[in-house]
């Protein structure tokens, strides 16, 4: 899959050449990611596009999405950047198997599968039921997914188990019969897994330059936490000055905000880079609803507006709740008329068929 950034530019809306601050030179305080290891699973960059049917349905600031959806491994999403780096750190060290964690459709799994599977490597899954009852081998979605990329174990655990305990218990299985495990993080964020979304913060500043186009603000789902970390980290070593907005997906705001400081403080540290002031990370918690996972009429709005109008397929656990609360700000009026707000899309679209009855046309449920 290739993407050419100059296709979008005749979807430019205003000024083609608007350009604002460092983002328009396209230079760098001094991140040099070509120091760490790195598998590449998508070729180039993926797209930035203008959304012209939402930003005129919603009225006030242009609107603009970042299309990760559209990263390589099977069905995509921001775990892909990061297993990059995780990947190549794997391999180096001589492993045969992956172990990670996460919930009944975590696409983290899927695409540590993926990755396992490209790489000719096994792969353990731990899923915790975050809420209970919602695990099922024979759902569909994620789930089908599990089994189709052959995953070599998956055991599930309450809501609360302690991850680090539970991959041990995987990995020593692994060497009892003489393999070699790596053990990966939930979502893969850790400072090396958050490096992903720093090359990605130079990917956005690098196309920024190229279209010709200057954003106000990101908007990105808040979850594991290494994708917000890592933009803030690469955002600030770049002197971007782009603001982000983290939409929390699972926690309270002070403690996500606290999480995502502190993992940011240490992917800056692993860069070499300084490292980003704590009154730059926002993760609001207004569209979490009930809890993670748990589907919202917000977000099911998000899901059936960017399908409708947009042709974009958006995700139930994080890139729909991410998007209800970009829709949420707007109404507000928290952007201003004018200014241009960049959504970052983190995939997950494999996931829908596993809540359609929420996710159907009203009419056809009552």
């Amino acid at each position: 899959m290739r993407f050419n950034i100059e296709s979008t530019l005749h979807e430019l809306p205003g000024e083609a050449t608007r350009l604002r601050g460092p983002a328009a030179t396209g230079t760098s305080r001094g991140m040099n990611l070509a120091r760490f290891p790195r598998r590449r699973y998508t070729p180039g960059f993926t797209p930035i596009e203008f959304l012209p049917h939402l930003t005129a349905l919603l009225g006030g600031p242009e609107i603009w999405i970042k299309r990760d959806d559209l990263l390589g491994l099977a069905g995509g999403g921001n775990k892909t950047r990061k297993l990059e780096f995780l990947v190549a750190d794997a391999l180096a060290k001589g492993a045969d198997t992956l172990v990670t964690v996460g919930a009944p459709q975590s696409n983290h799994c899927r695409l540590t599968l993926a990755a396992a599977a490209k790489e000719g490597l096994a792969c353990r899954l731990v899923i915790e039921e975050r809420v209970p009852g919602t695990y099922s081998p024979d759902a569909l979605g994620n789930n089908l997914l599990f089994d189709l990329m052959g995953a070599q174990s998956i055991r599930t655990v309450p809501l609360g188990a302690d991850f680090a305990a539970e991959m041990a218990i995987e990995a020593d299985v692994v060497r009892a019969a003489g393999g070699v495990p790596y053990l990966i993080a939930g979502g893969g964020s850790t400072p090396l897994g958050a490096l992903g979304y720093a090359a990605c913060a130079q990917e956005i500043m690098a196309q920024s330059f190229d279209l010709g186009v200057a954003f106000d603000h990101l908007v990105v789902a808040s979850g594991s936490a290494g994708t917000h970390s890592g933009l803030l980290a690469g955002l600030t070593a770049l002197n971007a000055g782009l603001p982000i907005t983290g939409i929390n997906v699972r926690r309270p705001r002070a403690e996500q905000e606290t999480n995502v400081h502190k993992l940011a403080e240490t992917t800056a540290q692993l860069l070499g880079t300084p490292v980003p002031a704590r009154e730059t990370v926002v993760a609001l918690d207004d569209w979490v609803g009930p809890g993670y996972s748990l589907p919202t009429p917000e977000m099911v709005e998000a899901v059936r507006l960017l399908a409708s109008r947009e042709g974009v397929l958006l995700d139930p656990v994080y890139s729909g709740k991410a998007m209800a609360g970009l829709i949420g700000l707007v109404r507000r009026g928290h952007f201003k008329t004018g200014e241009r707000v960049l959504f970052l899309h983190t995939g997950g679209s494999p996931s829908l068929h596993a809540y359609a009855r929420d996710l159907r046309d009203p009419a056809l449920n009552a």
